[in-house]
């Protein structure tokens, strides 16, 4: 006799420990059946009660609408988070922004198809001349910001704002106030997630990735996997590398696999050289191109195909 299954949401992941969310609210333990499945918080599954065992089997990950991939430690790509409609990079005036990095979260969002957008933390300490200026920068690529302050709730309602009706999550480096904008957003919420998930092994914290719905629609995710994050090179658009300002001059290049470095009549350069695209966002692009030309060439004639 066939056993029926049932479609549920992963709203926490922690290894193959897991917390689904079935479609009438209920939330179930989990794990994966069979060691095939890389199913990570965000991902829409189908389920099977294994009542033999008195658990929930995931069976089948369902078609992801959008993944966000890092760098694994053998330069392969493994999938973080699943199903993100909204990826909010936080930078702030302290610690000092690292602007290379917030470059590589908004290249690897362009590339899932996520829409991005940069939050500016930490306001209230002022903006100086240097950081407007790249602020600008971004702005003129394409990329809005909010200014806001989790000390004084400056920009809240706008953070609030470009949640709604999204799946979210704010990534960024440490100590940049990620974790304080959240729990503004999620008043009441354990962001640490303590307790959330235990097992033979004991008590599972802030390592798990979790997904909270917000007050007044949407969905904020939190995971370690978005803290340290190095973009899964393979899975950057290969024309662009998810660069905007890229994507939008390279239909002018006198060569349609122009890479943008020394190639002649390269619309690209033009644009940097008449100071149209930002020569930092330029060299972060340049930085990104010989990191993925260098590691395909490490795995051979195959993976250039």
């Amino acid at each position: 006799m066939s056993v029926a299954t049932f479609q549920a949401r992963v709203i926490a992941a922690f290894g193959r420990h897991l917390l689904v969310r079935e479609e009438h609210g209920q939330e179930l333990k989990a794990r994966p059946f069979g060691r095939g499945l890389a199913i990570v918080c965000g991902d829409e599954v189908r389920c099977r009660h294994d009542e033999h065992h008195s658990e929930v089997h995931v069976l089948e990950i369902l078609p992801r609408r959008t993944v966000l991939y890092r760098s694994n430690v053998r330069g392969g790509s493994e999938p973080v988070l699943a199903n993100l409609t909204r990826l909010l990079v936080v930078i702030a005036p302290a610690p000092p922004p690292e602007l290379f990095m917030a470059d590589r979260y908004l290249a690897a969002a362009e590339s899932a198809g996520i829409t991005a957008s940069l939050v500016l933390n930490k306001a209230d300490l002022g903006i100086d001349a240097t950081l407007r200026e790249q602020l600008q920068a971004f702005a003129v690529a394409g990329y809005a910001w909010i200014a806001t302050s989790a000390a004084t709730g400056q920009g809240l309602e706008a953070l609030r704002h470009a949640c709604i009706a999204n799946v979210t999550a704010l990534v960024g480096q440490s100590g940049v106030g990620k974790s304080s904008l959240a729990r503004l957003l999620l008043p009441g919420a354990d962001i640490a997630i303590g307790g959330l998930m235990r097992t033979a092994e004991g008590r599972h914290t802030t390592t798990a990735s979790r997904s909270f719905d917000l007050p007044g629609g949407g969905q904020l995710m939190d995971s370690p996997g978005v803290r340290d994050f190095a973009p899964a090179i393979e899975r950057l658009e290969p024309r662009h590398l998810g660069f905007i300002e890229v994507a939008r001059l390279a239909g002018d290049c006198r060569f349609l696999d122009c890479r943008h470095l020394r190639e002649p009549d390269c619309a690209v350069r033009a644009a940097v050289d008449a100071g149209a695209v930002h020569p930092r966002r330029y060299e972060s692009y340049r930085r990104l191109r010989r990191l993925r030309e260098t590691l395909l060439d490490a795995h051979g004639p195959k993976a250039r195909r």
